[in-house]
């Protein structure tokens, strides 16, 4: 087998397949990449058991056949080959080693059996749709920052993707959450999308489908059966297992009935909270918010490192009251915010505080108060 490969073809490849592959391994052969030629062209796939990547490239194929190599440092090695260079890749039967040429520059490196390398099970996958790769990558933004890192309660271990109706409404609906905060994001519901079962879609999936989109403009291909999910975006083909369990009834912490509503600029309020924070204890990172006519506060009180408290101008207008939020979860939803005003609804010190968006009305952010 021996293929010749552009460079940039060949890494944006491998850059896309390698990044599931895992720094260390007990099964030597995941930390392979699969390498096919054929009178088509080349494809690269790689898995971690529960996520499959497979990529098609242009190449130059001299024959059939299947090969395997170090997924990491066939990227590498491939990294720093010059702009431009044209990567021979090529395997006799003669030596179980893949040799590389470029240039100059020859490597060898060890190749596993191909049989050995695991396919993921194909099957139907009866729910398929199209969304633009733009607004798939705005339900992971909007959301992805929410999504629990607590191994022991699994089911909040991703986005939760499915469609919803609300007010006649239907959409397909993105929501993450840790329990202290929760985040939703939705876009009109493609054809093809009613009907399907709610997902939740793995963290790790998150990461590399969001990784996929920097390289896609088009519409991605989405398509979900009750275990698992696939992503088409051009040539790159995701395939990934889902998680089993079932996600919360969130829209019982939603409080869409909050009355008491604060706007701010939310720039103004990003990098106050930051300020003030600079000195809160790192553990619990709380900003004490305390609200009066058109104002608003931001203290934090550490008897270690001190106090900092900052006034900003803000459009409030009912009684006032004072109410405690983490630093860091403020920050990333103030992160997530596209138009001038953020928008806080709030119930009492007690309760969940409701965020919107000035300049996103299908976005929406909880966050549970703190002690202060």
């Amino acid at each position: 087998m021996k293929l010749t490969i552009e460079r940039a073809t060949l890494l944006k490849a491998l850059g896309h397949v390698q990044a599931v592959v895992e720094k260390r391994n007990t099964i030597p052969i995941l930390s392979n990449v699969l390498i096919s030629a054929g009178p088509d062209g080349a494809s690269f796939a790689a898995t971690d058991l529960d996520i499959e990547i497979l990529e098609t490239t242009d190449a130059s194929c001299d024959g059939e056949g299947l090969v395997t190599a170090p997924a990491h440092t066939l990227y590498d090695i491939t990294r720093k080959l010059p702009d431009g260079a044209d990567v021979t890749l090529e395997m006799n039967g003669s030596d179980p080693r893949l040799t590389l040429k470029a240039g100059r520059s020859s490597f060898s490196l060890p190749s596993l059996p191909p049989g050995d390398f695991p396919v993921m099970p194909t099957e139907d996958l009866e729910h398929r749709f199209q969304v633009p790769a733009r607004e798939l990558a705005r339900l992971i933004d909007k959301t992805r920052f929410a999504i629990s890192t607590e191994e022991t309660r699994y089911y909040l271990n991703g986005i939760h993707l499915h469609a919803a109706d609300q007010d006649g409404r239907k959409t397909l609906r993105a929501v993450a959450t840790d329990g202290v905060r929760l985040a939703l994001a939705e876009v009109d519901l493609p054809d093809g999308a009613d009907g399907m079962p709610g997902v939740i879609v793995p963290r790790k999936t998150v990461q590399e489908v969001k990784r996929l989109l920097e390289d896609a403009d088009d519409d991605v291909e989405v398509s979900v059966s009750e275990g698992k999910i696939r992503f088409r975006l051009g040539r790159a083909v995701l395939t990934s297992k889902l998680i089993d369990g079932a996600f919360p009834d969130y829209e019982r912490v939603i409080p869409r009935g909050n009355t008491r509503l604060m706007s701010v600029e939310n720039k103004r309020f990003a990098e106050a909270v930051d300020r003030v924070a600079t000195i809160s204890v790192e553990k619990s990172r709380s900003v004490k918010l305390s609200l009066g006519a058109d104002a608003l506060t931001l203290a934090v009180n550490n008897p270690e490192s001190g106090q900092a408290e900052e006034e900003l101008a803000v459009s409030y207008s009912d009684e006032g009251f004072a109410i405690g939020f983490n630093a860091r979860y403020m920050l990333d939803v103030a992160s997530q915010i596209e138009g001038d005003e953020a928008r806080f609804h709030f119930a009492d010190a007690a309760s969940p505080a409701l965020v919107t968006d000035s300049g996103d009305p299908d976005a929406l952010y909880v966050l549970m108060p703190l002690r202060v």
